[in-house]
């Protein structure tokens, strides 16, 4: 007799379930129509702002090389006949004033950067070595420099000013320029910098016998030279283009600044386009030299820590 022994069912090796990638879910069809409207709204938007900000610099470029009739009839046309009429005319002023201006402003600028520069860079690195608190307290006061509106210290400027004997001088509009928002964007730009520069190589340097003043210049001041050219290229436009500071500062004193000097060149009965526009071009000249000679200076401090 034979027994016969039970079958064991096994059950079949199951295969991994291999988890199922999320997908995303599709965006309906009135979102993308949306999607599709948004891209040619936001080109639009952004041509109309671009042609606001370099309509001005249109206008003043091909109507300096324009005709008097020609800029009264269609000032928005490209010059069809240039001439260089304009030009020749705001440079054979009889008042010299765009020779003034241009040799005024160039002096004021330049002699308030090379003083504004020096003196925020140190303070900012005497600043940035600071405990934070008190980093913190001189920022904010600092920061007062930038909110507070020019026109609300320009009566106490002049008093001060009018105390030294440096009122209707050129000293004292370049002693003006040294404070304010002039030297707190300074000091906000050279504390950004100065911070990252690692405590190490300023502690090797102190071990070497190299003191502070050593240290900011020969250390510090290479280290950041984006930031010196940022901080340049701006403070000398801001102050090449101010206009009430040497209105109201320098006064009535023959050969003023090139803003001034534009505003002295509008008739108050009869306008010389031609000529206030020859005088227009030959005034932006100089800073967009200026600009184009330290453009790769001051890209570098614009994009300086967003790529490691």
């Amino acid at each position: 007799m034979t027994v016969q022994t039970p079958s064991v069912h096994r059950p079949a090796a199951r295969r991994p379930v291999r988890p199922r990638r999320a997908t995303r879910p599709r965006p309906a069809p009135r979102e993308k129509g949306r999607r599709g409207l948004l891209s040619p709204l936001r080109l639009v938007i952004a041509l109309a702002v671009v042609l606001v900000f370099v309509s001005p610099i249109y206008l003043t470029v091909v109507n300096a090389f324009k005709k008097e009739d020609d800029i009264v009839s269609s000032p928005a046309a490209p010059p069809v006949h240039p001439t260089l009429g304009n030009l020749s005319t705001a440079l054979q002023r009889p008042d010299h004033l765009l020779q003034l201006g241009l040799r005024n402003s160039l002096v004021v600028v330049v002699c308030s950067v090379l003083l504004l520069i020096p003196l925020g860079s140190a303070f900012s690195f005497y600043v940035s070595r600071r405990r934070t608190r008190l980093r913190a307290l001189v920022l904010a006061v600092l920061a007062a420099g930038l909110m507070i509106p020019p026109q609300v210290v320009l009566l106490p400027t002049i008093r001060i000013l009018d105390f030294l004997g440096l009122d209707h001088s050129y000293p004292g509009l370049i002693l003006s320029n040294l404070g304010g928002g002039y030297f707190s964007f300074a000091v906000f730009v050279y504390v950004g910098f100065m911070r990252a520069v690692p405590d190490e190589v300023v502690e090797a340097a102190r071990l070497d016998g190299a003191g502070g003043l050593r240290i900011w210049w020969t250390i510090i001041m290479p280290l950041v030279r984006p930031a010196t050219a940022t901080v340049a290229i701006f403070l000398s436009l801001w102050i090449w283009n101010d206009f009430l500071n040497p209105q109201f500062i320098l006064g009535p004193l023959q050969g003023q600044t090139i803003t001034t000097g534009l505003y002295l060149s509008v008739g108050q009965f009869q306008m010389d386009y031609g000529q206030l526009f020859g005088i227009m071009f030959l005034a932006g000249v100089i800073p967009v030299a200026g600009y184009l000679a330290m453009q790769k200076q001051f890209i570098a401090g614009l994009t300086s820590g967003s790529v490691k």
